[in-house]
């Protein structure tokens, strides 16, 4: 296997690490607003915080910038915090009538996925060590995590479809119970990086 393909998986299983299951809790607080029949609207929120974390991830992991790790541990929970709490303030409201791609939500999940990126810059630090060609596992492990984000996506608008469809729940109830399911988990998260 290819070093490209090395990479390419350990970004897309990096994103299925359920002792990292902050990460999947934002993709949930993300797109729960969303019905499957607005995927495009959804690839392209998804896409917005995968620039973001791309951009923050490549220059701390080569080392232009650096971060206070525990600063960043305790954001990530406010980032899912903030994200929970427009989707309870926003529950009533059509999400057809934004723009596809320069939305709000879509500029909030880039600004988000800039502090995100330095979350998982640690760990491709540690992978990379002294690695003679990071650009191309960047490359790799940041297309990885894209793959591994729609994957996760695609299921979570499967599960909304099926609830609202065949369980026959208002929109409105599905998003105010998955919202603050996912704002109170990172109610608890930031609790703990907060004490810890």
């Amino acid at each position: 296997m290819s070093v490209f393909q090395t990479y390419l998986q350990l970004g897309f299983f990096h994103i299925f690490n359920l002792q990292a299951y902050d990460h999947l809790v934002f993709l949930l607080a993300l797109c729960t607003p969303y019905a499957a029949a607005e995927w495009r609207r959804v690839v392209a929120l998804v896409t917005s915080f995968t620039i973001g974390h791309s951009i923050t991830l490549a220059l701390a992991t080569l080392g232009f910038v650096q971060y206070n790790p525990k600063l960043i541990e305790v954001l990530i929970p406010v980032t899912i915090l903030v994200t929970s709490l427009l989707n309870l303030r926003r529950a009533s409201q059509n999400t057809r009538r934004q723009p596809l791609l320069w939305a709000v939500p879509n500029l909030l999940a880039a600004g988000f996925g800039l502090i995100h990126g330095l979350g998982f810059s640690s760990y491709l630090r540690q992978l990379l060590g002294q690695s003679s060609r990071p650009l191309a596992e960047l490359l790799a492990f940041n297309i990885g995590v894209e793959l591994g984000q729609l994957l996760i996506v695609a299921i979570i608008l499967l599960i909304g479809f099926v609830v609202l469809r065949a369980a026959r729940v208002a929109r409105r109830d599905w998003i105010l119970v998955v919202s603050g399911a996912a704002g109170g988990i990172a109610l608890v998260l930031l609790l703990q990086n907060l004490t810890g």
